[in-house]
């Protein structure tokens, strides 16, 4: 009986074609439209996450100044902290990878007849172990080369490339400003952030050789640490700001005169606002679904009156009710079913060409795919109920008469 309720609808869906199309159009653009912002704001949901990732695992940012929101992140001029600052929390505070001042300025690298402006970072070998950073050739910097603050540096893979070119710039000396650096090693590619830098535009050097030969003071800017993550990262910011406030010399009642931020913390809000922001839009997106429920149930209503002398020949010749009522049930679930299978392609389409578009990777989401199919076919059963009970109601006599 199925079977053929069906064949049956089929049948009639390939009678009026153009009409079916436009009838399913509304279905088409919603489940289109659903699947494309949910597998968009997926993909960007991962990349948010990546990215926050590849700044480093389970690492809190230290800063000097409060927190405040809008940029610059500080208010007012507070001290920054020291190298024993540093030394501090690797002593006292338990669970973590690894610690690093940082501290930075600005420079332009010199090779040969090639020069490049870029950004020099201060710090220990440490660094590369928070920023999950590893090294494409050469080695990292010595203990000696550390404490002595020794001529040497780290390229980034930016520097790398438009220094040298296609040659080895390990063992090769450059100047920054007016001072001569060899090249240990050069650091492995990592690409540009969410928000448009280049991550390997960077030559890093040891903190107390930039301290002294570059910014003429023993100030830390930055202390990035990594956290084992067999601990809560929460743990570990409650101990590191009871360890600086102490070092600080703040009383009970004193406010903090720096900030320690969690990275986990801006992942989780920025992958909850592009979630919400997901949600918001397939909502609206939804409601073309429901647009498309009334166009079927439009339809099939026309369909009924058209067909009325037709129903009144099935039912005279001893059709039940409810094989009427499948007919049409099926009809309008065929037809729903249909444009959810041509809005899923779309939408898996459209969706690959702006996950391209906007750099974000495409994330197939089969669960949504399949809700869409359900949601569809649902659409046709609740809103084809009606004109199909009241085909299946129509008095056999009163239908044969029917012009």
């Amino acid at each position: 009986m199925l079977k053929e309720a069906i064949i049956l609808a089929i049948r009639a869906i390939r009678r009026n074609v153009l009409r079916s199309a436009l009838t399913i159009l509304g279905i088409v653009i919603g489940v289109a439209a659903v699947i494309n912002m949910v597998t968009v704001g997926s993909g960007a949901t991962t990349q948010v996450t990546n990215e926050i990732s590849e700044l480093g695992g389970n690492m809190l940012v230290i800063r000097p100044g409060q927190r405040r929101h809008g940029p610059g992140g500080a208010r007012g001029v507070e001290d920054r902290f020291s190298i024993a600052d540093a030394q501090s929390i690797i002593t006292n505070v338990a669970g973590l990878t690894a610690v690093a001042p940082v501290s930075q300025t600005g420079r332009q690298a010199i090779y040969g007849g090639a020069n490049w402006s870029t950004t020099i970072i201060g710090s220990t070998n440490g660094y590369l172990t928070v920023r999950n950073w590893y090294l494409a050739a050469g080695r990292v910097f010595t203990s000696g080369e550390e404490k002595a603050g020794a001529d040497v540096c780290i390229l980034g893979n930016t520097l790398q490339r438009e220094l040298f070119d296609e040659q080895s710039a390990i063992g090769r000396n450059i100047r920054l400003g007016k001072l001569s650096f060899r090249v240990v090693g050069v650091l492995a590619p990592k690409g540009q952030s969410s928000f448009g830098t280049d991550q390997d535009d960077l030559v890093i050097i040891p903190l107390r050789t930039l301290q002294r030969r570059m910014a003429g003071n023993t100030d830390v800017q930055t202390i990035l640490v990594a956290v084992n993550p067999a601990i809560e990262t929460s743990q570990a910011q409650r101990d590191i700001t009871a360890l600086m406030r102490e070092r600080r010399g703040l009383r009970t009642d004193d406010a903090n005169d720096f900030h320690v931020r969690d990275l986990t913390e801006i992942s989780d809000t920025l992958s909850g606002t592009t979630a919400i922001l997901t949600a918001l839009l397939s909502a609206v997106a939804g409601v073309s679904l429901l647009v498309g429920g009334i166009g079927i149930m439009n339809i099939m209503m026309v369909s009924v009156t058209e067909r009325t002398r037709e129903i009144g020949t099935r039912l005279a010749i001893g059709a039940l009710e409810r094989d009427v009522l499948l007919q049409f049930l099926v009809e309008a679930t065929v037809l729903t079913s249909l444009g959810g299978v041509l809005g899923i392609a779309v939408g898996l389409s459209t969706a690959v060409l702006f996950c391209d578009l906007i750099g974000v990777p495409f994330m197939f989401r089969a669960d949504i795919v399949g809700a869409s199919l359900l949601v569809s076919s649902g659409v046709g059963i609740v809103f084809g109920f009606f004109p199909a009970k009241k085909a299946a109601s129509l008095d056999p006599i009163e239908a044969l008469r029917y012009e």
